[in-house]
């Protein structure tokens, strides 16, 4: 037996390792959990999420380019970090926003289920706590949205490809404090949430509709099977793809209100976009209807990958933090 100096303190920092975690509360562990994972998996797509972005709002140089092409062209232009550039912003966006989703949706739902069980059942307190907490969570991060789509947007180097005169035409930024300190100057508080009409119209049905269609998927299968990763992995992706495609074009009509003050010249003629409505009436009148969808088959791309990840990273967090098991378990904290 080792009773060496060095094995009793390490014993000694387990068991404290393990009271800190017994004393930490559930919820707690649930917000790490869920930040953390939703960290993982943004990274692991945001060469997808960048190119995204390029083609919904029709960068010069992108907007007729497939995804191949796209990455190929931006790994030309700006290496293999300019595939990471704004991650930063998602990444500082997406812990507190899957982390405040997710538990948010677990006290929305305690608190309809205590208050209203007589009127709402079954998926539908789903689809009422998933939409709330959606929104919940957009309002509370939407200023680094704004940031992590405006990093994303620039592309250095235009010149390289036939853009010349509009080198120096975009206004740049350096960093994240550097975009919320130039968007506050241009118009206060308000610029700080420019899109964000959109984005909760359409966080509403996607986020209750995924927890809806997730949920009532796992509820169509044996109880025996309900614990798998597989299923939930499958159930989360079917969730996720069928709530996107309903969705997305409001994503397009926010990305565009994002950036309109980055346009190039040949856009400034145009009609600033100020609503909802107005954005995809203009959208589909000067771009055209398929614009609505530019980028849609990189969410299908990246969901899955995304939404396993998520699941993994999710369940090791809660192994590592030993938060007790649920009896009816949660959508993953993914955006």
């Amino acid at each position: 037996m080792d009773s060496s100096p060095k094995s009793t303190m390490t014993s000694a920092a387990a068991d404290v390792d393990v009271c800190t975690l017994d004393w930490m509360p559930v919820y707690v562990k649930e917000l790490i959990a869920g930040g953390a994972a939703g960290a993982f998996s943004k990274t692991a797509v945001a060469p997808l999420e960048r190119v995204k972005i390029l083609m919904q709002t029709r960068t010069e140089g992108f907007k007729t380019l497939g995804i191949l092409q796209s990455l190929r062209r931006l790994k030309q232009q700006e290496g293999v970090l300019g595939f990471y550039k704004g991650n930063g912003a998602s990444v500082l966006r997406i812990v507190p926003y899957a982390a405040l989703h997710f538990m948010a949706y677990e006290q929305y739902r305690c608190w309809i289920l205590n208050n209203h069980s007589s009127i709402v059942s079954g998926p539908f307190v789903d689809l009422l706590a998933g939409s709330a907490a959606g929104g919940t969570a957009v309002l509370c991060t939407y200023p680094l949205d704004l940031a992590r789509t405006k990093l994303a947007y620039q592309v250095n180097n235009p010149a390289r490809f036939g853009n010349a005169s509009m080198l120096g035409t975009q206004p740049t930024y350096s960093g994240i404090k550097d975009v919320f300190r130039k968007v506050y100057l241009e118009g206060g508080i308000r610029s700080l949430y420019r899109g964000g009409a959109p984005t909760l119209i359409g966080i509403l049905p996607y986020a209750g509709l995924k927890f809806y269609i997730y949920e009532d998927l796992k509820a169509r299968v044996p109880e025996e099977y309900r614990n798998s990763v597989v299923l939930r992995l499958s159930c989360g992706a079917l969730a996720g793809l069928f709530g996107q495609t309903l969705t997305y074009p409001l994503d397009v009509v926010r990305r565009q209100m994002q950036v309109q003050n980055q346009q190039l010249p040949n856009h400034l003629d145009a009609p600033p976009i100020r609503g909802t409505m107005q954005g995809l009436s203009f959208i589909v009148r000067n771009q055209g209807w398929r614009q609505l969808f530019a980028g849609l088959s990189l969410n299908y791309v990246k969901v899955v990958p995304s939404v396993a990840i998520g699941f993994t990273a999710y369940d090791v967090m809660k192994t590592f933090l030993r938060v007790p098991p649920r009896e009816k378990s949660s959508s993953p904290p993914n955006a």
